[in-house]
């Protein structure tokens, strides 16, 4: 790095390196890449959305049904089971469920029934997906090797190679890198349209518009991106050739968004319905757009009314608006009702390396003293990013970096172009980016090879990320190969397991045997044991469980009994390992009260009542088991119980934070209003 940067103060900007020696360092770098991440998804269980996925992948190609994971388009989902297209794999009977639980739980059962603890197809469903992290790479070293030179493309891949956020989600079968890639694509796409028009430019944008749209629905910032980039445009040019211009680039436009929805279409095999024939949603689309404000869900239906999208495509749009709405947040360790607009920068603060931080500095400094003087380049760099950005700011769904990845790969070719416009200008920016590159990768590699859970050195690194953030940030079930290997050195030793992505992935079918603690997923999806209020042995906590991430409000975390006990191990930065006996009445309870809507939904409603008092007797102060108690008692007909209940219920919801309590007091006040 040293060597180039100081080319670039010999010789200039001009400065020509040898073809052969930069694709050697092109290839270099991508093998690196590829070896780091196939090793990290080898060693990695399931995290919480890749069964989802892969089982609605395999349904799409085998029997075309859009409707089991309609959260997502199905770009990536297909992708990665490409490799299963020659398998004749057993598929579950279909249940009816929501659709929600029908494609986790189908899809957990699906890959334990074919796969099981080997992994052999999941590893490689990974490895197909792994294809777009080897071509965002790719793309990052093009587009900043033709808007800022060679040595800046370089620097740029370098970067991108070593960037744990980026390598944490490289082979998951997730959205979040294929988002990066088509969204950097189509923006790249655009600039070369705009640069030289032509009818194949053109074609090529929308193709790969189509390709963002077909991958996440944030592609749909897109069009509000161009359209400002068509106005910067406009402004640069000269007076007298803006009409004409913006004739040109607004017939640009929609061609690009009559090509992009085309591409997405053809992704959904041109038809509307979301399930074939035979089949429906769980939940209607008009039903499902009920919690909308008017505005949004009369814009929805209107588009579904006239099919000008499909109807899967819709419902996740929906599906991220509702997500959003209730979605908690749990960062610098604190537990909020929603999500928080501070979150995501603070994420970049902890999340990012120190080297890249101070890079982006630099290249701060550049901008503002001129040394960078590609103004059109890092407006289509600089214009999207603030866009991206201040939208995941505003948008609640606070749940990981892996939100604002794009925002990584625009970042490393802002970084590589600020440091060689300053390299240009005086060789002692060459040893001080040399050294700020060097830190990057070093740093990254502290975590290696669980990069999921990296944060900087200022925040404590990866052990103390746990007490920050949370989800994908740092526990996302990824772990359970090394808890088996814990198990396997503590042979014979009693149990308990709060597991993040539980129910939705089986710690079982690993081979872990532990009792299993419950979490607000096996509220809606079962699978906890009944706990009872002391316990002994070793007590295996998900940080993401333990800080109570999907919860509104630490009050209600079951847990914290353990945040203030120092814990005896940690395994992978993400489950703590506690020694001893301990009374945990607070989850004795959170068992009994979601045993006790079970036993309801089987007609059991005696025993139900049996088990909700219980609950409230292990936990009195508590707003869940008393206002469990009075929606059972209730519906037996015992109003006295259930008047007393839920009023015990309510005095416990005032004293929670306003956010916090809102629902619940709502609730349980129009509850007694109507008793």
């Amino acid at each position: 790095m040293v060597f180039i940067l100081r080319k670039i103060k010999e010789f200039g900007t001009a400065v020509a390196i040898q073809k052969r020696w930069v694709w050697i360092a092109v290839i270099v770098l991508l093998a690196v890449q590829a070896t780091q991440v196939a090793f990290v998804v080898h060693r990695e269980s399931l995290t919480w959305d890749e069964d989802d996925h892969m089982f609605a992948g395999y349904m799409m190609w085998h029997t075309g049904d859009y409707g089991l994971n309609p959260e997502h388009p199905p770009l990536v989902k297909l992708l990665a089971t490409l490799p299963l297209l020659g398998e004749d794999l057993w598929v579950p009977p279909l249940q009816g469920r929501d659709f929600k639980a029908e494609a986790y739980l189908d899809g957990r059962d699906w890959l334990a029934r074919n796969d099981g603890a080997s992994q052999r197809l999941v590893f490689r469903m990974r490895l197909a997906a792994g294809l777009l992290a080897l071509a965002l790479s790719l793309l990052i070293f093009f587009a900043a090797r033709e808007w800022f030179g060679t040595p800046a493309a370089l620097i740029a891949l370098a970067l991108a190679t070593f960037e744990p956020n980026l390598l944490a989600h490289s082979a998951l079968v997730t959205t979040d890198i294929g988002v990066s890639l088509f969204f950097l694509a189509s923006i790249y796409a655009f600039y070369r349209y705009v640069k030289r028009p032509s009818l194949v430019r053109l074609l090529i944008a929308g193709v790969v518009t189509g390709l963002l749209l077909a991958t996440k629905h944030s592609g749909i910032l897109l069009a509000p991106i161009l359209l400002l980039l068509i106005g910067c445009e406009l402004v640069a040019a000269p007076r007298g050739a803006r009409a004409k211009l913006a004739l040109r680039l607004g017939g640009a436009f929609a061609a690009i968004v009559v090509v992009g929805v085309a591409v997405l279409w053809a992704f959904y095999g041109f038809r509307y319905a979301a399930r074939p024939a035979g089949l429906a949603l769980s939940t209607s689309l008009a039903d499902y757009v009920t919690p909308l404000s008017h505005f949004n869900a009369a814009g929805v239906m209107a588009i579904a009314h006239l099919h000008l999208l499909p109807e899967s495509y819709l419902m996740g749009l929906v599906d991220v608006k509702r997500t959003a709405q209730w979605c908690p947040t749990f960062a610098l360790g604190t537990n909020f009702a929603h999500g928080q607009w501070w979150y995501f920068p603070a994420v970049i603060l902890i999340k990012t390396t120190l080297g890249l931080l101070l890079l982006l500095a630099l290249t701060a400094f550049a901008i503002v003293s001129g040394r960078v003087r590609k103004g059109r380049e890092l407006i289509y760099l600089l214009l999207p990013g603030a866009i991206y950005l201040a939208v995941s700011m505003t948008a609640g769904l606070n749940i990981g970096a892996r939100h604002i990845l794009p925002l990584y790969a625009i970042s490393t070719i802002l970084a590589a172009a600020g440091i060689t416009a300053l390299a240009a200008h005086n060789r002692r920016w060459a040893y001080i980016g040399a050294a700020l590159i060097v830190a990057h990768a070093a740093s990254g590699f502290t975590v290696f090879p669980n990069y999921m859970a990296y944060a900087n050195e200022a925040w404590g690194g990866p052990k103390n990320v746990y007490k920050l953030l949370s989800d994908s940030n740092q526990d996302w079930g990824q772990q359970l190969y090394q808890v088996k290997e814990w198990q396997d050195r503590h042979p014979g030793e009693e149990c308990w397991f709060a597991y993040f992505a539980s129910p939705v992935i089986d710690p079982a079918v690993y081979g872990i045997r532990c009792h299993v603690l419950p979490n607000e997923d096996t509220g809606w999806l079962g699978g906890s044991d009944m706990i009872p209020p002391v316990i002994s042995g070793y007590v295996l906590l998900s940080t993401g469980d333990l800080m109570g991430s999907e919860i509104v409000s630490n009050r209600l975390n079951p847990y914290t009994v353990f945040q203030q006990i120092q814990p005896d191990e940690m395994i992978d930065y993400s489950i703590l390992v506690y020694r001893g006996t301990f009374r945990v009445n607070q989850i004795a309870a959170y068992s009994r009260v979601q045993h006790s809507y079970e036993l309801m939904s089987a007609h059991k409603p005696e025993e139900a009542l049996t088990m909700a008092r219980e609950a409230a007797a292990l936990d009195p102060q508590g707003v869940k088991s008393q206002r469990t108690l009075g929606n059972i008692a209730a519906r037996l007909g015992q109003k006295d119980e259930a008047r007393k209940a839920w009023q015990a219920a309510l005095a416990a919801a005032k004293q929670l934070d306003v956010d916090a309590g809102e629902g619940y007091i709502g609730d349980l006040e129009a509850k007694l209003k109507k008793l």
